[in-house]
């Protein structure tokens, strides 16, 4: 159950309807759910949307932050016709039904994630045949949790450039491009271990929902090249920072001495069924449909929110402010509601996460507004290298945090948004929660 803090600087009716926006975006996002609308037993016959399925035996594996809710709707909605599986998720370990649950390590690959993804593997090789049906559960994380480098690297090399990106500020699209060709089992790549027919449920993660993307699209084709590979390494500012071993791994593929990943188009994955079964659009459409049942006029600005954090708080207040002043686009009093997923470049040496910068900065940009309350969070539960999932603010905080003797813009400078909200007794904490969505903006305009 999503909490806000409650302080007495925010308007306590605001905070509470933000609250009630909250939840029903992250009831709509629950995994259970989800796969529970989508999948079917009907007699024998598996339905899955408008396809049917009548398998010898119905095998699950999975990876991701919401796998481990996934699995539990699949397992209710097939009515115990599961044979078994595997699955990996960043804290759980144990059984659940006949589906044995490993953990894995996240946001770097590490050994749990691969002695985890050995065992998938394994499962796949040793019980499934051609008259088998296999679920895969993907979602957010999965690039982590699930991964095995290809022969000549390590998931040492693996974790190597995840890092050195992330901290370089690259987008996911970016982050996925370079890890499914230094993977084995990213890039459509995972399809080659599975006999039988394939159906993905996918909890999507990624801004615009690309199959690609969403945990380095294990079983999706991937239209991306080595050369796309060295250009992102080389416009990041990360190629010379590269091991030896691993520069050599990508100059290979530039020669094509490497194999490639799966291209659109490849016959390997007709046998492939994909459907996303929760995703950040639903999640806010949702919120919108809920805010005007409130009495709230709505604008569901876009689930495409990118760019750099502070950045894009700067965009985020200039609606704000138009709202505030002239009643444009739409009038007080107002929901304003995005989702997305957006970036920091690191420069500081504080603790935070992109939705804690994005709030901290647009905690400077709206000081001067008045009514304003507003959120952004991580519906994974996890923002950045803190503890918190994000962060409330409003038109009073940067007032009574200068009054306390904090400077919000030296803060902000050393990216330490988290320490400047945990101060302020405003930081989100929620823990894994399950599901992985992107994140949600949410600010109201009294």
């Amino acid at each position: 159950m999503i909490s806000l803090p409650r302080v007495n600087y925010i308007d306590e009716e605001a905070t509470r309807d933000i609250e009630v926006l909250l939840r029903e975006g992250f009831k709509t996002a629950d995994p259970t759910l989800a796969v529970k609308r989508v999948v079917k037993l009907i007699d024998d016959v598996v339905v899955v949307d408008s396809l049917k399925f009548k398998p010898r035996r119905i095998h699950v594996v999975g990876f991701g932050k919401a796998s481990l809710k996934m699995l539990m709707g699949l397992l209710e909605a097939l009515d115990n016709r599961v044979e078994g599986g595997i699955v990996i998720t960043p804290e759980f370990q144990g059984r659940i039904g006949p589906v044995e649950v490993l953990r894995g390590d996240h946001p770097y690959p590490g050994e749990n994630t691969l002695t985890a993804s050995k065992k998938l593997l394994e499962y796949l090789s040793n019980n499934v045949s051609i008259e088998d049906l296999v679920f895969v559960l993907i979602s957010g994380g999965g690039s982590a949790l699930f991964e095995i480098p290809e022969k000549e690297l390590t998931l040492g090399d693996i974790a190597e450039v995840t890092k050195k990106l992330m901290l370089a500020g690259a987008d996911i699209y970016e982050l996925n491009t370079v890890r499914k060709h230094l993977s084995r089992v990213k890039g459509g790549k995972f399809a080659r271990y599975i006999r039988g027919d394939i159906v993905a449920l996918i909890v999507s993660d990624v801004v615009g929902d690309d199959l690609g993307t969403i945990a380095s699209g294990p079983l999706a084709p991937d239209p991306t090249s080595f050369q796309d590979v060295y250009r992102i390494l080389v416009k990041r500012g990360v190629w010379n920072q590269l091991s030896s071993r691993i520069r050599e791994f990508i100059e290979k593929g530039l020669k094509g001495l490497v194999e490639e990943t799966i291209k659109p188009g490849d016959p390997l994955l007709n046998k492939v069924h994909s459907f996303i079964v929760a995703s950040n659009t639903e999640s806010l459409l949702a919120m919108e449909n809920k805010a005007r049942e409130m009495g709230y006029n709505t604008l569901l600005l876009t689930p495409y929110l990118t760019g750099e954090a502070r950045e894009v708080a700067g965009f985020l207040a200039s609606i704000i402010k138009s709202i505030a002043r002239i009643n444009k686009p739409i009038h007080k009093p107002a929901v304003l509601i995005a989702g997305g997923e957006t970036t920091v470049t690191v420069r500081g040496r504080g603790v935070g996460g992109r939705n804690q910068e994005l709030c901290l900065a647009l905690t400077i940009e709206i000081r001067d507004v008045e009514g304003v309350i507003a959120t952004c969070i991580a519906s994974d539960g996890i923002d950045g290298n803190s503890p918190a999932a994000g962060a409330l603010t409003g038109s009073s905080v940067y007032r009574v945090a200068v009054e306390s003797g904090l400077k919000p813009e030296e803060y902000l400078d050393e990216n330490n948004s988290y320490s400047f909200f945990d101060k302020m007794k405003l930081s989100i904490k929620t823990g894994y929660t399950g599901t992985n969505v992107n994140d949600f903006f949410i600010a109201i305009i009294k």
